[in-house]
Formats: C-alpha cells, structure tokens, sequence
C-alpha cells in the first residue's frame, strides 16, 4: 500500500493522542484529517503514550496549536484517569469557563459568559437530549473514566452541529483501536464528604461511600478487531444548610401621595407616629424591598450513579472502519429537608436601612395584636436520571484522497419520580405562638429573633400540627435521532474541501401533576400528634462555618420531624375528622381520588400539565481548507453552514366553559377538562465561518476567526399552552404562553489571538473575542384571545341593554341590578345565584397575554490570558489563566421598570500549581468566579464572588499501582446570592470539604 494510505490509517490509531480539531460528524477520524488548517503530517507523537498531569498538559496544548479556530481542551492523563472525577471541574480550569454546582458538585457550563441553555454538548460529535428542564447538559449524570478527552471549541465551524452560542464541547470516549494491544485499569475510592457531619447522628448517612471503576480495551492480532468497555459506579452522602428569602422581596418606591394623605409605600412619612422607628429612612422616590419571609434549611442528599460503555470496532480492511457503541448512565439522587420560616405582612413597626440606590432593611421587626404561626416543612424527594445512546459510525477511505463517513445515533434520557411522594413536595407544620419577630440582615448571615406568646421561650411541640401539603411529579423525556455524513477530498495542492449533510429530529416531552392542599392555617388538631414526633434541635449548630451561628439573640429551634411519619399520622387525622378520605393527602401522580368528599371539607387542587415539542433540523456544509507561503506559512478555512429547522409543539391546557360574572369586579373564567393547543413555527440560516491562522515562527501563532452561529430557543419558551388567571375582569383578562415560532439568537463573532509556544509543553496566549447577539428573547404582553369559543357578558346583548336603560358604562353595579331586575331567568342570568353568563353572541375575552418574544440585541467583549509553564526537568509546572467578560447592558438597581441585562457575565480565574516526577504526583487548584447576575425578576439575582482550592496527590507504589488522596472545596467555601445590595439577602448555603481517597490498579 501507498505511504498515502498508510498515514491516514496511522493517524487514525493515535488521534486521541494528538488532539488537532475533529469534525464532530468525524467524531472517530483522524486528528490530522480533521484540522483544517494545513496538510497533516505524521509526526513522532503518533508513539507517545499520555500518562502523568504533564503529558496531559502537554496534549491540550497541542490540541490549542494545531487546531483550526479557537479550541482548548482536557486530556486524559492515563487509561481510566481523567484529572478530576467531574467533568464540569475539570472544565472550569480552562479560560473562559465557569460552572454551575449542584450541592457542590461541577453541574452546567457557562462559556464566556453564555449560559448552560447556549452550549452546545456533544458525546463523539453527537447531540445528546437533555432532561434538566432546558436545553443545559448535566455533567453531573456522566462519569469521567471512560472519557479520553474534552474539546471546547470556541469559534464556530462549518461542520459542528448549530447550537453553541457559546461553545460546542464535544466529550471523546475511548475507542479500541486507537489504542492497539490489551489494556485495562480499575480504581476504588472511599469519598468521606464533611457536608453532612454537622447532622445529628441519626440523620447523616455513612462516614465513607464507595466509587468503584473499571475500563478494559483490547485489539485483535492483527488489529482489525477492538473492544471497549467501561463501568463505574459511585456513591455519595451529604448535606448542607442554608438561609434564604425563598418568598422573595418586595419593591416599593417612595412616592407620596397626591392627596397627601401618606405615602404610597408601607413606611410612615417623616413626623408621622412610628417615623422615630425608622433608622436612615430611604429618600423620596427610592426603590426600597421588604422581605416576605426568613427561612432555614437542613438538607440531606444520597446518590447513586451508574455509568457503563461498551465500544465495538472492526476494520475489515485498510480503508474501512465500522464502530458501534453504546453508553448508559443513571443517576438516582434522593434529599430529605427539614426548615423554619417565618412569613412578614409587610408592616415593619422598626426598622434600619442600607443606603441608597436599592435599599432594604438592615434590620426589620414586625409585631402583631395576635398569635401568627411559627412555620416548619419537611420534604422527602426522589428523583432518577437515566440516559441511554447506541451509535453506529463507518469510516471508509474510498480513494487515496477521498474519504466518506456515516454516522447515526439513537439516544434518549428520562428524569421521573423515584419515590412514592413524588420529586417535589412539602408537608408544612405549624403552631400558633408567635407574636413578632424581628430579622437583622447587617452581617453575611442573618439573625433572626422570635418573640412568642403564652410565656414561651422556644417553640412548643404540643401546639404543633400539619398545615397544607404540596405533591409534585414531574417527568421528563427526549429522544434524539441525528444522521449524518460527510466527506473529505484532498487536492494535489495540499488543499482540502470537506462537506456534508445531516438530519437531527430531537423530541422533547415533559408532563406531570401538581396537588396542594390549601390548609395552611391548620389541616386537623395538634392533639392529633403526639409530642415526641416533634424532636426539637438548634439550627446554629448547623451553621457554623458562619459568624452569628451562636449569637444569642438567635431564636434557633426547629422541629426536625420525619416526614413519613407525619404523612402518615396527618393523614389518619384528616380521615378520623370526618374531613374527607385519605386521598386528600395521595402523592400527584394518582389521579384518582378513592372516596367522596364530605360536604364543607376542604379539596385539594389539582392541575395537570403535558408538553411536547418537536424540532426536526437538517443541515448542510461546505468548507475548503488550505496553507499558503505569504512570506509567512497562512492556514485559510472558510465554510457555510445551511440549517433549516421545523418546530412543532403541542400542550395541554385547561378547557374553558365560560365566563361567569358573580360580583362587581369579579369575572370567573370557569373550566371543564383540557384540551390540547397546537402550533409551529420553522426558520432556517446560513452560517459562514474564516479562520486564518499565521504562523509568525517556529513557536509564535497569530490567529484571526470570524464565525455566525446560532442558540435555540427553550423548551419552555416553546410551550403553546395558554394560561389564564381565573379572575378575569370586566376589561382584561390576564395569563401566559409560549410561542413555537421564536427565532433562535443569533450571534456574529469575531476572535483574535496571539499565542507563544515557547518552550516543551510550555506557551503564553493572549485572545480577544467580540459577539454581538440578536433576537434575545424577552417577555412582552399583548392582547389577544387564545380561546376563541370564550365569551364575556362584559359588552354583550344584557350588558349594552343596561346601557341603554340608564347606566353608566363605568357603573358595574348598576349595570348587573338593571340585568337581574329585567333578564332574569333568560339564558346566562340568574339573579338566585348572583351570576351572568357570557352567551355565544356576547365578545369574545381579550387577555393581556405575556408571552416570549424576540426584540433584543446586545453584544459582549473579552479578552483572555493564558499561561502553561514547566520548570525544565525539576517536574514542578504551573497553568493559570484569566478571562475578562463585559457586556452593554446592565442592570439598574434605582429602577423598578422592566429591565434586560446579560445574565451570567463574569470575570474567571484559574491557578493550577503541580508536581508530576517520579513516583509522585501533587496537583493543586485554585477556581474563582466574580460577583455576576444570575437572574432578572421583580428583584435582580446576584451570585457573589465565589474561589474554592481542590488538591490531589497520588503515588505510584509498582508500575500498575497507584495510590491517591484527593480534597475538594478544602477552604470550605459556601455560595451567596442577593438582590440589589449586598445585605438584601437570596440564599447563603454552606457546604463543605470532601475528601477521596482511593488505588487505581493498571494491567
């Protein structure tokens, strides 16, 4: 065979290895195919065996070099050792990219600050269905030992997939024949994960859980045949605590009155009675917000995650490759809470302010004539995340310069309910002692004091009863089904035109139930329950990572009951009551109720939801690659991209039956079952892309991108079902919904770059990028009628009769006396009842509808600052990097209107210092995230400034064993939100350190 047969071949058997910039369609081509920047040579690499924290660093950095645009990425340091058992932590440590954490552990990725819902993540350059509420993958479910790589792509190709806003990260496992001959590891750990020690010790779960994996890959004799597969599963016990206004806060502005007879907020005027009690009162015109309440969390969280790959090849002869995988994960994760609250009438008799703009209290105190509830609620969820992916891809090199692939995959994911009380629910308690309270908001962590009846002191568990209850279940499913194919022709000039085609048909289908009972002044009796259900504990022993845990004037107890028990006796009190059967207090999913209800006993709501949309995309590229001697080596790749999309969506809603007018000012829209609402919507674009790259000399690199790309919209965006308030008005109704219809943001990006390859495995770069983004989606209101069949009295047949009768059209009273006296008994008015009924003739009802739109543009800038150092042969080396991110729009704290700012913007740090000789290898870390907004509403969201130092150390006893210690968050840093200054508190919640230890055996 031709050298020009064999080097592709070659190439293809080490491309995990090299790393250069694969077409996601090409998931398992060779590197060098790939590039698009210049001709791919075989190099010594193609021997290099990656183990250790350096020859991982130095693979991502030739991944950076050699790549067409703007990629970095993370390299496997051995066969089933990726450098952090999350794959999100191990994102974090390259330039640009923050995460999100869920009860600590690496969840989401933000990319130059485009959120989760903008970033497209693809498994061997497949789309893969998300079940997290929105388009954002959930690192967390994806365990990294079969994973040999992640490539961030940050400027966009011709030949990956639309939808990275922000970035396409493609996850590599590994393949067989990459690797030819026989190779397997196992590794087990203990995790010991501090979060939950604080428990008592009846409620923590075990010291120490397991994680167990293994990863075996074998070759054929002659390397055709190869065989892959992976498993591992992983254990863990935690917890955490955390203090929040869950209720949210409520903006006034100061705004006196026209008639002067006070002030249009909920503070006397200056020299009214109670003005003396008003500490630096905010100015006239000032947004101020009041809390709705104060609330302390006790969480307790299990998981379970089970991953598992098997990976078939065959290579039946030279120019031909068929691979078949299949990858499963499941993650089952289970959390029981306990928490005090107390709710405010928004009537503070003293209080003292933070400055302005955006005042809130530094301290709040509310007294009461009567006795009000001291609030708990426990909960008991469940929730399993499962995925699944069989994918088959054919690799076949048609000619010495012609090559053609085929790749098609099945995927799917489920999130569901895994226990019998559902995935979402709350079972609240209440006793009715409390006369006041009062809240200080001064430090970090906020004190609350509680003044109680009776001559108390702490809370009385025989005043204690079950209040109102909540049931959710909320499923989940998506379906992906993606072909694609593609091809690469090389011509003699060295240059390389690849193309392709693919159809995607992603199915996205979410339902559920939602049940409350709305007794939340008391469902049975506290004599209903017995003392002992209703063990008292202090919630500063659980806080004391923060100051103020031990102040005195803290009022700390919380009734930490068992949810099940209590389920079980509210349920068995309702029942003996006479209330009603004990299918009031069923989980939501049963649909049934088992009885009937007694005349005068309370129901409980119930409301039904189903969802579906489908987006089928199909797609075409085109994209020529070639280097040219300018005086200086150029690398040219220039492609288009052609993306048609077709949406259909389809949602239950309820039915309406009418409108029944029963009081002056009250229009009740009545409902009979539901229905199903249908609509659609479909766009389509062309998205070029250049990149040119210069190589100035041997190390230093000049790089220039301009790319368009695009972010689908949201699924919930995309729900069509109409949501209308109950009370309707004479005027307006009120209500929601989605629009299938949305165009997906649009982004043009342009990237520059220096980047200096000084030394072996060593380099500085420095890179600006620009986006500017259109068709932001944004809620806006506009009157329509969603129900077409939906009539109103208001302006009807009877309602213009009153008119011409004598009443006035503003006079609402009149008008319904002069329809009882004159139409009683005709069809739609009974003067018995008090109602008027919309007849077929009346007007249709016209609702203020808010529903998504896309009427916004906005662009961001930023630069980032890279460096990877080795210090010679001493084994010690160091990587750091710094991303600055800044955008136009901004939020005004001194404004109640409706605003829109970029969320999710903030500057990112990482420092990583390690020791890799010998038989030892220490790596530390250091991750830091800048204050930045997080959500937009009534109140902004803020997410404070958060760095947290991880440490591993491993030792290599034998050649095939190694021992390792590894600490995560050992600062024990926790995470704080707020709103719009710095003592306007969302949520302060503590954590943790977690500490592994574990052997990794190689054979």
């Amino acid at each position: 065979m031709s050298q020009s047969r064999v080097a592709p071949k070659r190439r293809l058997l080490t491309s995990a290895l090299l790393l250069a910039f694969a077409s996601p369609v090409l998931a398992q081509d060779a590197a060098g195919d790939q590039a698009g920047a210049s001709e791919p040579q075989a190099t010594d690499l193609d021997t290099i065996t990656v183990t250790g924290i350096r020859s991982s660093l130095q693979s991502s950095m030739n991944l950076k070099r050699d790549a067409t645009g703007v990629v970095d990425g993370i390299v496997s340091e051995d066969i089933g050792k990726f450098p952090d058992t999350n794959l999100a932590e191990s994102l974090q440590r390259i330039s640009g990219v923050s995460i999100d954490r869920d009860n600590g552990e690496g969840s989401k990725v933000t990319v130059r600050g485009i959120g989760p819902d903008f970033n497209l993540v693809l498994l061997n350059g497949r789309q893969m269905p998300t079940v997290t509420g929105g388009r954002a993958f959930d690192f967390g479910n994806l365990a990294s030992e079969a994973v040999s790589a992640v490539e961030v792509y940050k400027t966009s190709r011709a030949d990956a997939p639309a939808g990275g806003l922000g970035a396409t990260i493609n996850i590599k496992t590994a393949r067989p024949l990459d690797n030819p001959g026989t190779r397997a590891s196992v590794g087990m750990k203990g995790v010991w994960d501090t979060s939950d020690d604080d428990l008592p010790k009846h409620l923590r779960g075990d010291t120490v859980t397991p994680e167990l994996s293994g990863i075996f890959s074998t070759t054929s004799a002659d390397g055709r045949f190869g065989v892959a597969v992976s498993a591992s599963y992983q254990e863990r016990e935690s917890g955490s605590a955390s203090a929040s206004v869950p209720g949210g806060w409520r903006s006034f502005i100061d705004t006196p009155r026209a008639d002067g007879e006070g002030s249009g907020s909920n503070l006397p005027l200056p020299g009214a009675p109670g003005s003396e009690n008003v500490v630096n009162r905010p100015g006239p015109n000032d947004v101020y917000a009041l809390p709705q309440n104060l609330q302390y969390t006790i969480n307790r969280f299990q998981r379970q995650r089970t991953n598992g790959q098997v990976t078939l090849q065959w290579a039946p002869t030279d120019d031909l490759t068929t691979t078949l995988d299949y990858t499963y994960a499941q993650n089952k994760v289970q959390a029981q809470s306990n928490n005090m609250s107390v709710w405010q009438n928004y009537t503070p008799d003293a209080t003292s302010w933070t400055d302005a703009p955006g005042s809130s209290p530094l301290t709040y105190h509310e007294s009461y004539p009567w006795v009000t509830d001291f609030a708990n609620g426990a909960s008991d969820t469940a929730n399993r995340f499962k995925s699944d992916s069989l994918g088959l891809n054919v690799e076949w090199a048609v000619r010495d310069n012609f090559d053609l692939a085929l790749d098609y995959h099945h995927s799917k994911a489920t999130s569901s309910p895994d226990s019998p009380y559902g995935n979402n629910n709350v079972l609240a308690a209440a006793g009715f002692f409390r006369t006041g309270n009062s809240m200080d908001f001064s430090g970090k962590f906020p004190i609350l004091n509680i003044e109680f009846a009776d001559g108390l002191t702490q809370p009385d568990p025989s005043k204690m009863m079950i209040a109102g209850s909540i049931f959710d279940a909320n499923y989940q499913r998506a379906e992906v089904d993606q072909l694609q194919a593609s091809g690469e022709f090389r011509f003699e000039n060295y240059s390389k035109l690849n193309f392709g085609l693919a159809t995607t048909d992603y199915k996205n289908h979410s339902y559920g139930s939602h049940v409350q009972l709305d007794t939340w002044g008391g469902a049975t009796n506290a004599g209903d329950y017995p003392d002992e259900v209703w063990p008292l504990y202090n919630l500063g022993n659980f806080f004391k990572s923060f100051s103020g845990h031990n102040d005195p004037n803290f009022t700390d107890g919380i009734f930490m009951y068992d949810f099940a028990t209590l389920h079980q006796l509210a349920t068995q009190a309702w029942v003996n009551a006479g209330r009603g059967v004990a299918a009031d207090y069923l989980p939501a999913w049963d649909t049934s109720f088992a009885g009937t209800q007694v005349p005068g006993s309370v129901e409980p709501t119930r409301t039904n939801y189903d969802s579906r949309v489908r987006e089928k995309s199909k797609s075409l590229y085109l994209q020529w690659s070639n280097t040219f001697d300018w005086g200086l080596p150029v690398d040219i790749a220039a492609g288009v991209r052609w993306e048609k999309t077709e949406v259909e969506a389809t949602a239950q809603q309820p039915a309406p039956a009418g409108i029944r007018w029963i009081s002056e000012n009250e229009f009740v829209v009545a409902y009979s079952g539901s229905e199903f609402r249908t609509l659609g919507g479909k766009y389509d674009y062309f998205l070029p892309n250049l990149d040119m790259a210069v190589e100035l000399n041997d190390s230093m690199k000049l790089r220039a991108s301009y790319g368009e790309t695009i972010g689908r919209p949201q699924w919930g965006d995309m729900n069509p079902a109409a949501r209308v308030a109950d009370q309707a008005r004479f005027d307006f109704g009120s209500g929601g919904a989605g629009d299938p219809a949305l165009k997906p943001l649009e982004s043009r990006n342009i990237d520059l770059s220096f980047e200096w390859y000084y030394s072996d495995a060593s380099y500085l770069s420095v890179g600006y990028f620009h986006k500017k983004i259109d068709n932001f989606i944004a809620t806006q209101t506009t009157t329509q009628s969603p129900y077409p069949g939906l009539h109103t009295p208001a302006g009807g047949a009877y309602w213009n009769a009153a008119i011409s009768g004598g009443c006035a059209a503003t006079n609402r009273v009149c008008i319904r006396d002069y329809i009882f006296a004159n139409f009683d008994g005709q069809p739609g008015v009974d003067a018995a009842s008090g109602t008027i009924s919309g007849l077929d003739s009346d007007p249709v009802l016209q609702v203020k509808m808010s529903v998504p739109v896309n009427n916004r543009s906005d662009s961001l800038d930023g630069w980032e600052f890279n460096i990877q150092h080795m210090f010679g042969e001493s084994g010690f080396g160091l990587a750091a990097n710094y991303t600055m991110v800044d955008s136009g729009l901004t939020y005004d704290v001194a404004s109640l209107d409706t605003q829109f700012a970029m969320t999710g913007l903030s500057d990112t740090a990482n420092f990583v210092a390690f020791y890799d000789k010998g038989p030892w290898q220490v790596r530390a870390a250091y991750n830091w995230r800048d204050k930045f907004l997080a959500g937009l509403g009534t109140t902004p969201t803020y997410v404070e400034a958060y760095g947290q130092v991880d440490m591993n150390v491993s030792y290599q006893v034998t050649d095939n064993l190694t021992l390792s210690l590894e600490g995560i968050n050992l600062t024990d840093s926790y995470f704080r939100s707020r709103g719009r200054n710095s003592h306007q508190l969302h949520n302060i919640t503590q954590l943790g350190p977690r500490y592994m230890f574990g052997l990794r055996y190689k054979f």
